[in-house]
């Protein structure tokens, strides 16, 4: 999903960094001081994950994980992704930072959209809703992302149009991937963690217990 740099056009670029902007001031505000180490954590997940990666054309082909750091986060998947792509840029010169604005809009936004449209039916009781929401939070994300990259790459010129197919045919197995992973990982966390999925299974495990203390 990393575009590379001295490929995108400048009003490209300049709107990706302006979008970014109003996405991180969203998401900065959105971030509570309790969430920071559980965004931390999520960000050094996405950082090596997403450095395994196999080229596609300008772009590339890696997991992302953006659909699980949505449905836990929410707009506060904006900072956490930033910071992941900013370190590779520094570290690794991976992506680059004149993309950088691009690139996290293009892999936060969808994980903002899907995250929050899904996140009712990841905290639904009904059995086998929660693993579904899961699937589809996994895959949707990332072919959502592999929609904006071709979209960026078709607007910086028709000579993209090709390799802007490409990207998209090229991330469908990690779609597959992703998918399963976010699945067991919703799965996981409504079994032994359902507060991460839910603040108020937390508020309410809070409650509890100084119900039972004043008792």
């Amino acid at each position: 999903m990393h575009i590379s740099e001295g490929l995108m056009s400048a009003p490209v670029l300049a709107g990706g960094a302006a979008l970014t902007v109003i996405g991180l001031t969203i998401g900065l505000k959105s971030l509570r001081s309790e969430d920071i180490p559980r965004a931390s954590i999520l960000s050094a997940v996405f950082f090596v994950a997403s450095l395994i990666h196999v080229p596609v054309g300008p772009s590339s082909a890696h997991l992302v994980l953006n659909g699980l750091i949505g449905t836990i986060m929410g707009w506060a998947s904006f900072p956490i992704i930033f910071m992941g792509l900013l370190l590779q840029g520094l570290l690794f010169n991976f992506g680059g930072l004149t993309t950088l604005g691009l690139n996290t809009f293009n892999m936060a936004a969808p994980a903002v959209l899907v995250g929050i449209a899904l996140r009712p039916l990841v905290n639904s009781s009904m059995i086998g809703i929660a693993p579904l929401a899961g699937f589809l939070g996994g895959g949707l994300p990332v072919f959502l992302s592999a929609v904006l990259v071709a979209l960026s790459l078709y607007l910086t010129g028709e000579q993209f149009k090709l390799v802007a197919v490409q990207v998209i045919i090229g991330n469908f197995p990690v779609m597959i991937i992703e998918s399963i992973v976010v699945m067991f990982c919703i799965k996981f966390l409504k079994k032994v963690r359902p507060e991460i999925l839910d603040p108020r299974a937390a508020k309410g495990s809070s409650d509890g217990a100084l119900e039972g203390v004043s008792a």
